[in-house]
């Protein structure tokens, strides 16, 4: 599979946001997939407390998305961005699945809402009520995992159990985080799950919040294949996700999961 991921820094302008995330998919042209970091179409607004998002808020519907659909139509690219979506007069941090061919096969919300400083996320963050989700692809499958959620060991487990050999993580990861382990973090779910693990940044100074980038790709082994700096780009990776099969007989961790013993 070729991956590409944008790490990009956001401002207050939606349409700007939506253009650069426009061209960031013609610049991955003959990648098969490119995903991009959280909420990529509008400032980082949950690391206010209680702030009017409304105008942030986007329906499935909204002119944006679909361009980034007649984007992944006219580049032939799986394209999953991630956004504040408004579904069913809830709002969800949700990242969309957009085939090939344009159309928006499903969507994956935050299972896990925090609420800290910087990430009152439960001010705006319906939790998910559909649960991980994992799409299907000519090279394999594709589970999302969204922030968060990552810190939870079940989520990427999950994804795992179905199916999933790729997972992709859109993140909101900043300088003064403990990086370092978020990275150990990664590497050893990715060994752990026998994975590969894609982890998409923000980047740039938003308020009181310095995004540090710093996108990387883990292999089923824990290897670091890819690592980007703090600045903003696209980044471009190549691996075969049959190497997830002859990992897990090598090691065969799930195989030998013994479920009824965990309470």
């Amino acid at each position: 599979m070729k991956l590409a991921m944008a790490q990009m820094g956001m401002s207050e302008n939606i349409r700007q946001n939506a253009d650069k995330a426009i061209e960031f998919i013609r610049k991955a042209k003959g990648y098969d997939l490119i995903f991009f970091p959280e909420i990529q179409f509008t400032p980082f607004f949950p690391q206010h407390e209680k702030k009017d998002a409304d105008r942030y808020a986007m329906k499935i519907d909204d002119d944006r998305i679909k361009e980034l659909q007649s984007a992944a139509r006219e580049n032939a690219i799986y394209v999953s961005p991630n956004l504040y979506l408004e579904q069913n007069q809830k709002r969800y941090d949700a990242s969309l699945w957009i085939t090939p061919g344009g159309a928006v096969e499903g969507t994956a919300s935050m299972v896990h809402i925090i609420q800290a400083k910087c990430f009152y996320e439960g001010d705006y963050y319906t939790p998910s009520e559909t649960g991980f989700r994992v799409f299907s692809t000519p090279w394999g499958k594709v589970g999302i995992v969204i922030c968060f959620d990552r810190h939870l060991p079940e989520s990427i487990r999950t994804c795992a159990l179905l199916g999933a050999q790729l997972v992709i993580i859109p993140t909101a990861n900043t300088a003064d985080e403990p990086l370092t382990m978020f990275e150990w973090e990664i590497r050893v779910q990715a060994m752990q799950n026998q994975v590969f693990i894609a982890m998409c940044n923000r980047v740039g100074t938003e308020g009181g919040m310095d995004f540090a980038g710093e996108s990387l790709v883990a292999n089923p082994d824990g290897e670091i294949l890819v690592k980007a700096d703090r600045s903003e780009q696209l980044i471009l990776s190549e691996f075969d996700l049959t190497e997830v099969e002859q990992a897990r007989i090598k090691r065969p961790y799930l195989a030998l999961r013994r479920p009824e013993y965990y309470k």
